[in-house]
């Protein structure tokens, strides 16, 4: 037998191993990054179908690596499997780079997709590719990588399970950055827009690159042959164990050590051994759900929570979306960290770190990050602007007139000088809310407007008879930490306004826009109507806009005609930083090294050799899981306040995580190679013990002959 090459100590074939996890996560995750922006941008499907679809196809490409284990421990082996359903993941990925392409239908060269269902149909066909590829080889290529490795090479595996991790948040980190880089590239033969066949067809390269290079090593692998329909007769092992152990229920029968030994009337004990090993794993894997339905909240309920914060970290400027980045840097550099440094640590302290205590520890942290998260949400709600609730009312006067202008409203009196607002919002019950207006010289006017409870109005005044309420739209902050900006004609005649590409169209004299929303930046705008003169400037800047905020620009003629813009401010923009939400990222990303890299390496170290790639699916399954997880409590429970769902999580995990250890305090490590070559050595026996039964018999035969 030929000795495998090595690099360092490390089988070489690892090598081909991990570039190729690399590419392929760059791959998936440059992919995902771009999906809902072109659901909604170039296929023109609304929030509600973009958002169900892109879940769908997140939630598919966890459940097919049931598939690909079946397919690779069954059938086709690990390699086959990796390399055939690779190529039906490139073919997705070059499918939705296809679909992509505008000019594909656009044969009347305006800009627009002539039969938009041929882009539907084809991005469909290719997420499913996709899915189906990602998640078949999901198990395989882990499961293959731990078998390149010889026995006595435990250390290099363990080690191996955390470099094959860095290769998969070091790819999504990169293509999570460059994709949509890639995607503001201006691109077309017959029209120039977003350019996404780059921003999908470089992912698609990295995918045939991540196959060729599997396909490079494929002389230095270890490859070890599928053995036949394995769950197939797992299934039918279980099956007759359960059925025999109901059929001998009486007490007169004696008890056998495990129920599946009820099978062994028909089963061989190798069989019943190796099932044994799978059960008390996934035994095991039942409470595991619930760490990921944290962990998947990050990109969910976390990124919600920076957008109620300000993005401005000393110099620099983030979006609350990019603070997910924050994971994969902090992946990048744990990982190493805990692996060279950490572990070797507590092996001096004499501790024996297992890899269920590890996992245990790993809970707990994601425990601590979401009880970090509330802590974060409490500091953040003290800031947040109060809106009106059921029977409530808030209103807010703003004067855009030339003389001072008093409101009456029920329990209060303000006055507003020329061009000013009152300081804040009033909150009314709109049962017995009655406002009257008043000015020097001029009689008392009421105010005849039906307020709709549970918003907030602005009343727009400029003469005791002449004013217009007008509904805000806004009861929360302005979503993904963008800015609200509204326009108030106080002209003249009606305008348009342009405001970075967004335009406010016939905003009519004495009346407001609605609210348009931009993202962090100073922005220019232009006003455009036939009143302005050609020598009067129409080109304005924004002050600088934070993230979080409203306002509102009130145009007034100055004395010389020319149009003079006034911001009035109706939403403060967020003060909370977003650097608060590190210390909640650090737990959750030390939870995850000691955690995901460990499950993956107890999920291949305690599985028997025929089964690995079916556990490490398994291993995967709790992902989805906890998906669900996330969807029915965030269902069941609706939360007034934020926090308290958070505090929920964290509570649900360490209740997990207490009953995670207790159970990992029952579990016996065991070595399933070992096992498997006492079997090997005990059929071996048998067989010559039988053999050598033969030659006896013919010699008796003939002296009897």
């Amino acid at each position: 037998m030929s000795v495998p090459k090595s690099c360092f100590g490390y089988p070489l074939s690892i090598f081909f191993i991990v570039v190729n996890e690399f590419c392929e996560r760059f791959s998936y995750y440059g992919m995902r990054a771009l999906l809902i922006l072109y659901f909604q941008r170039f296929l023109g499907w609304n929030d509600n179908l973009g958002t169900a679809i892109y879940h769908t196809f997140v939630a598919l490409c966890y459940l097919t690596p049931i598939l690909g284990a079946l397919i690779a421990d069954s059938w086709l082996g690990k390699f086959k499997t990796i390399v055939s359903l690779s190529v039906v993941y490139t073919i997705g990925q070059v499918v939705i780079a296809v679909s992509s392409i505008n000019d594909l239908t656009d044969f009347n060269h305006d800009g627009t997709p002539d039969s938009i269902s041929v882009h539907v149909a084809l991005s469909m066909i290719g997420l499913v590719l996709i899915a189906l590829g990602t998640g078949g080889i999901k198990p395989c290529v882990s499961a293959f990588g731990g078998d390149q490795f010889e026995e006595g090479q435990e250390k290099q595996r363990n080690r191996f399970f955390s470099i094959f991790y860095l290769a998969i948040n070091a790819g999504s980190l990169l293509s999570t950055i460059i994709t949509p880089m890639l995607r503001v590239q201006v691109c077309g033969i017959h029209s120039k827009q977003a350019c996404y066949p780059l921003a999908f067809g470089v992912p698609a390269a990295l995918m045939a690159v991540s196959l060729i290079v599997f396909v490079i090593g494929s002389g230095m692998y270890k490859k070890f042959k599928p053995q036949g329909n394995i769950m197939s007769k797992v299934a039918r092992c279980i099956g007759f164990a359960i059925k025999n152990r109901i059929r001998h229920r009486s007490k007169k029968f004696p008890k056998r050590e495990h129920w599946l030994d009820w099978a062994s009337e028909k089963y061989d004990e190798r069989l019943i051994s190796q099932i044994k090993m799978v059960t008390r794993v996934m035994f095991l894997y039942i409470p595991l759900p619930m760490f990921w339905a944290l962990f998947d909240q990050q990109g969910s309920r976390w990124t919600l929570q920076a957008t109620t914060m300000s993005g401005k970290i000393g110099i620099i400027e983030i979006q609350p979306d990019q603070m997910q980045t924050v994971n994969a840097i902090l992946i990048v550099i744990m990982v190493p960290i805990v692996d060279a440094v950490v572990y070797p640590l507590i092996a001096k302290c004499g501790l024996n770190f297992t890899s269920l205590k590890k996992m245990t520890v790993g809970m707990f942290l994601a425990s601590m990050a979401f009880v970090a998260a509330a802590i974060v949400q409490v500091e953040i709600d003290k800031t947040l602007p109060v809106f009106p609730k059921g029977n409530e009312v808030q209103i807010k006067v703003l004067n855009i007139g030339n003389n001072n202008v008093t409101m009456s409203f029920p329990g209060t009196t303000v006055t507003c000088g020329p061009m000013s607002q009152t300081k804040e919002f009033m909150t009314f019950n709109v049962d017995n809310l009655s406002v009257n207006i008043s000015s020097a010289g001029s009689p008392i006017a009421p105010v005849t407007h039906n307020f709709e409870s549970g918003h907030r109005h602005t009343l727009l005044v400029w003469a005791p008879n002449n004013y217009q309420v007008v509904k805000d739209g806004l009861n929360q902050k302005p979503e993904k930490g963008r800015n609200g900006i509204r326009f108030v004609n106080a002209f003249g005649e009606s305008f348009n306004v342009t405001m970075d590409g967004e335009v406010y169209n016939n905003v009519s004299s004495h009346n407001a826009s609605e609210y348009l929303f931009f993202s962090s930046g100073t922005k220019s705008f232009t006003i455009n109507s036939p009143e302005i003169s050609q020598q009067c400037a129409n080109e304005f800047k924004t002050s600088h806009l934070e993230f979080g905020s409203a306002f509102t620009y009130v145009i007034t003629r100055k004395s010389d005609g020319c149009p003079e813009p006034r911001a009035f401010e109706d939403i403060s923009p967020n003060t909370v930083s977003m650097a608060l939400q590190i210390p909640q990222y650090f737990l959750l990303t030390c939870g995850e090294v000691v955690f995901s890299v460990t499950g993956l390496e107890f999920s291949y170290s305690q599985a028997p050799s025929n089964m690995k790639s079916v556990l490490q699916a398994g291993w995967l399954l709790t992902v989805a899981v906890g998906n669900i997880i996330v969807l029915i409590v965030a269902g069941a429970g609706q939360f007034s306040e934020q926090w308290a769902e958070y505090v929920l999580f964290a509570a649900l995990l360490l209740v997990v995580c207490v009953i995670f250890a207790i159970m990992a305090r029952f579990y016996t490590y065991i070595n399933p190679t070992e096992i498997e070559a006492q079997f090997d050595k005990d059929d071996k026996e048998d067989y010559l013990e039988k053999s050598n039964q033969y030659p006896k018999l013919d010699s008796l035969s003939q002296t009897q002959m």
